[in-house]
């Protein structure tokens, strides 16, 4: 058992405990179906004419709202097929279940939403921004909101959550108990929207999040001069300079303060130089430097296909997702870290203070999601890696008894093993009853 010390009394979690189980998930098969039909349909038509190949060509498909998104028609086959083995695995591993088809929660794409729906989910989050913190101001002098909690305790754990065995199950914990908190503190009646990055990967500045719109979640940050972004430790694959750099002014979130971080800066802009302290009071405006070049090369459909489909061990798996900085190689996850940029976003510290994080961290969970479904009798419960990032300093192997600890801002199910969040629908235990459409 690890010492939890400070991180215990500062309210900002630990990673180490057991708790009891939950249940499982039965859905019915014709449900599935309904809901991917379109996906079934298009596929067949496309092989039935000789052109499944359009399903690899990069560029633009269907217009939405006037917005013209890219394909996505790869994985969504391949999110059909993994809720399709995901309601027959949970069928066959039954038990005392309370996660049914009428009460499993249903993620949706944020472009799907409606305009209600994206203003009431950012009307939630605005909310948390208003809340008081519930840590301790001696301590976390930094934290002056709820939403703040969640980059202090982000902050506290950087090193233990990133590059390690626990990366995928903290996040999605992460994720989670931020969404219940939107609920439980500020009356969303929704569930977690996510953003399909492939959809508005060639033009993420007009997409449904970024465009600036009331429905969005807020644009661009505004034009000033700045340097290429050094995204990657290893220096490789500057980002260049995008059309922002400056402070959001247009969207729900225009004028937002940030409190803490940051603590590695990457934006080259004048005036972002790092906190005081880690946990210091440093308000100023949210910046974003929006960028298509990155978007355009790492958060395509195709590299989501990629990853899905030929990563088959969940060490290589993650390890793509986050990256090969070495080899200058993004990643879908630091890709839609640096779509946004800015600060804090471009922040490994500090990035849950970019409101769109949580978007993005959907993501990568419905990534992993369908990584396991597609053969959740051994992917389910498949970890891999160290506790320490990039397993520096050299550390023990993670395993499914570690604990995800995460001090105020952990929802009602308090402290969790790994093992109770690896299904979403609550097999093998564990409070989560969610699905992806």
């Amino acid at each position: 058992m690890v010492n939890h010390g400070s991180w215990e009394s500062r309210g900002l979690g630990c990673r180490y405990k057991t708790f009891p189980r939950c249940q499982f998930f039965v859905c019915q098969l014709s449900h599935i179906i309904v809901l991917y039909w379109p996906a079934f349909i298009m596929y067949a038509t496309l092989k039935s004419f000789g052109l499944a190949s359009i399903l690899s060509v990069a560029g633009t498909s269907a217009a939405s709202g006037g917005y013209v998104v890219g394909p996505t028609l790869q994985t969504d086959i391949l999110a059909a097929a993994a809720l399709g083995k995901l309601t027959l695995h949970a069928a066959q591993n039954r038990d005392t279940s309370t996660c049914t088809l009428d009460n499993v929660a249903i993620r949706r794409e944020w472009g799907s939403l409606s305009a209600a729906d994206r203003q009431a989910y950012t009307n939630a989050v605005r909310c948390l921004m208003e809340h008081p913190s519930l840590l301790d101001p001696l301590e976390v002098p930094g934290a002056k909101t709820r939403f703040d909690d969640f980059v202090a305790v982000h902050i506290n754990q950087t090193f233990s959550i990133h590059g390690t065995a626990n990366f995928l199950s903290w996040h999605r914990y992460f994720t989670y108990a931020f969404e219940q908190a939107l609920r439980s503190e500020c009356n969303y009646n929704g569930y977690h929207p996510y953003w399909n990055w492939g959809k508005y990967a060639h033009n993420p500045l007009n997409s449904p999040v970024f465009d600036g719109s009331s429905t969005s979640m807020s644009g661009n940050g505004e034009y000033v001069p700045h340097n290429c972004t050094d995204g990657l430790p290893t220096g490789l694959n500057c980002i260049p300079p995008g059309s922002g750099g400056g402070c959001v002014t247009t969207g729900p979130f225009a004028n937002m303060s940030v409190n803490l971080g940051p603590i590695a800066p990457t934006l080259a802009a004048p005036g972002v130089v790092p906190a005081s302290s880690l946990f210091a009071y440093n308000p100023r405006c949210l910046r974003r430097d929006i960028s298509s070049w990155v978007s355009s090369n790492w958060t395509t459909d195709f590299e989501s296909y990629d990853l899905i489909s030929n990563y088959t061990d969940i060490l290589s798996f993650q390890n793509r997702m986050q990256g090969d900085f070495a080899t200058g190689f993004y990643g879908v996850h630091t890709g839609g870290h640096f779509t946004i940029g800015g600060d804090p976003g471009g922040d490994l510290f500090a990035s849950p203070g970019e409101p769109a994080f949580y978007l993005h961290h959907a993501q990568i969970d419905r990534v992993w999601w369908i990584w396991q479904n597609l053969h959740p009798e051994t992917r389910t419960n498949a970890i891999g890696g160290t506790i320490t990032l990039n397993n520096f300093p050299p550390s023990r192997n993670g395993t499914l008894d570690d604990l995800l600890d995460l001090g105020v801002v952990g929802p009602a199910a308090g402290v969790l093993e790994i093992r109770d969040v690896m299904s979403t629908i609550g097999i093998g235990g564990g409070p989560l009853c969610y699905i992806y459409v």
